[in-house]
């Protein structure tokens, strides 16, 4: 896959909303949003006469082209490298299931799919699956099924849910899970075909699937052996 990233933005909850309307002006609405908090020792807090801040966790899909405009605009109308008011940053990615997947989470932007180029020589991978919350066990049975060994679970809600009706045919609910799951990527389009099949867009779940290149691990070291030949 030539050209397409992951951009993720952090900021805070009140500043939100000024994101997720330059994201729209962008043509860049469909997302998943989970909320955190800072990390900010809790004596420094009292010290400066703060509350621990709420954070917003927000994930698109860019071409590269449209994350430098994105990035232009980030600086110049939300002053994004002013102090606490934000960040953003890109993972390329490696792979995203099946074509109208691709065409709802692209619209808009001019985007072709080309020759895989990014982090080629990886051998692992973090699929990303969203689903329609509550139905987990129907995304980790499938997975689970084609070789994973687990997941992590956030919780998210989905912008841009609406205009899936154009691409799917049918309506998606807004309130999302995120699983995360690391893989060999000799398994991941296993692993992706599996979900597709029985956690897709044709069952309850509704899951939406894409893979991320993995540069190096550590804990996974039964993964890491589990696909090498004696």
């Amino acid at each position: 896959m030539s050209e397409l990233y992951a951009m993720i933005t952090i900021t805070s909850r009140k500043k939100l909303p000024d994101f997720l309307a330059l994201y729209e002006k962008k043509q860049l609405s469909v997302g998943f949003i989970s909320l955190g908090y800072g990390t900010a020792k809790d004596e420094i807090l009292d010290l400066l006469g703060l509350d621990r801040s709420e954070k917003a966790v927000c994930i698109n899909v860019v071409t590269g082209e449209r994350w430098q405009e994105t990035k232009r605009d980030l600086r110049k109308k939300l002053y994004i490298d002013v102090p606490d008011t934000g960040i953003a940053f890109t993972v390329p990615m490696s792979s995203i299931g099946g074509k109208r997947e691709l065409l709802f989470i692209t619209e808009g932007q001019d985007y072709r799919k080309g020759e895989e180029s990014a982090m080629k020589d990886t051998t692992m991978e973090l699929l990303v699956i969203v689903s329609n919350q509550g139905h987990n066990d129907l995304v980790m049975d499938a997975a689970r099924d084609a070789g994973a060994y687990g997941g992590t679970v956030l919780h998210a809600r989905g912008t841009g849910m609406n205009r899936a009706e154009l691409f799917f045919g049918v309506s998606l609910a807004s309130e999302k899970d995120l699983t995360f799951i690391v893989s060999k990527k000799s398994q991941r389009n296993a692993i992706m075909e599996a979900v597709m099949k029985k956690a897709g867009m044709e069952t309850p779940a509704q899951s939406i699937v894409f893979s991320l290149p993995v540069s190096d691990t550590a804990g996974l070291h039964m993964v890491e052996e589990s696909g090498e030949e004696n």
